[in-house]
């Protein structure tokens, strides 16, 4: 089974087309753990009349202190730390496992409109998007502008997802993308769990997955599935003012952590977006 774990504070009209396109695309028995931050639209009783776990948090939490909540009471072997402003693709599960098994690895994220296979072709899908969103933003976020707004972009989505799939069959290559994050139980053991003192939590993840692939050679480096292409709604939370976090005082930034020898070392080999 597969754990979703996912970190929300309102957008519930995000959150009904999230766990629309999550029943409709899965292939594969899931759990679905919510970690609400304080909402007050509803969503909190959505996502359990949804069939949720839901863990209701009194305010609004950093990114990684609430994926290690849903750790917590995760069950599944796989963790899928999605966000709750992506539509999945079709067999996004399916495919998950199958390239997890044939590429060896512990660590992987789905491919976007913030990267795909190689720089030209992640512009061109970026322009592309700044296209079919701008649009729609004069009007307000609903599912139907969502929707709409989704299928200006990609016209047949199951085909265009399907064509990646055709053309990029367990296809990788090492990076991140972080709207779709998958670990196994076996990568926390080797690199632990989120660092809740950095907000920019993927990218930290891939710097201590490549730090533990140099020193150790037991693990690969986080990749990203080429294959697996999960939409994201990029800067729709941002768009919606979430509340201060709780945890502002403990979170420091990644070059506080991260030294620039310790950056240009392990990015070196990646492309950034």
């Amino acid at each position: 089974m597969i754990s979703i774990i996912t970190a929300v504070h309102n957008q519930l009209a995000m959150n009904k087309l999230f766990v629309e396109s999550l029943k409709k695309y899965s292939s594969l028995p899931f759990e679905l753990i919510v970690i609400d931050n304080a909402s007050t639209d509803d969503s909190a009783n959505f996502f359990e009349n949804s069939g949720a776990k839901v863990i209701r948090n009194k305010h609004n939490y950093s990114y990684p202190y609430c994926q290690n909540q849903g750790i917590k009471i995760a069950r599944g072997e796989i963790l899928a730390f999605l966000n709750n402003d992506i539509i999945v693709c079709p067999n996004w599960d399916k495919l998950l496992l199958e390239t997890i098994q044939y590429n060896k690895l512990d660590i992987v994220t789905s491919c976007g409109i913030e990267q795909i296979e190689h720089k030209e072709a992640s512009r061109k899908l970026r322009r592309r998007w700044n296209v079919s969103k701008n649009f729609i933003n004069l009007f307000p976020n609903t599912v139907q502008s969502l929707k709409l707004m989704h299928k200006l972009m990609y016209g047949d989505w199951e085909k265009f997802c399907s064509n990646r799939d055709r053309l990029f069959h367990n296809g990788v290559k090492e990076g991140f993308v972080g709207h779709s994050v998958f670990l196994t139980r076996r990568a926390i053991d080797l690199i632990g769990l989120w660092d809740e003192r950095l907000q920019a939590a993927d990218f930290d993840l891939y710097m201590r997955s490549k730090q533990r692939s140099i020193q150790h050679g037991d693990i690969k480096p986080c990749h990203i599935a080429l294959n697996i292409f999960n939409h994201h709604y990029i800067r729709l939370t941002a768009k919606s003012k979430p509340l201060p976090f709780a945890d502002a005082a403990n979170i420091i930034t990644f070059e506080t952590k991260w030294s620039e020898s310790d950056r240009q070392l392990m990015l070196r080999d990646i492309e950034l977006f």
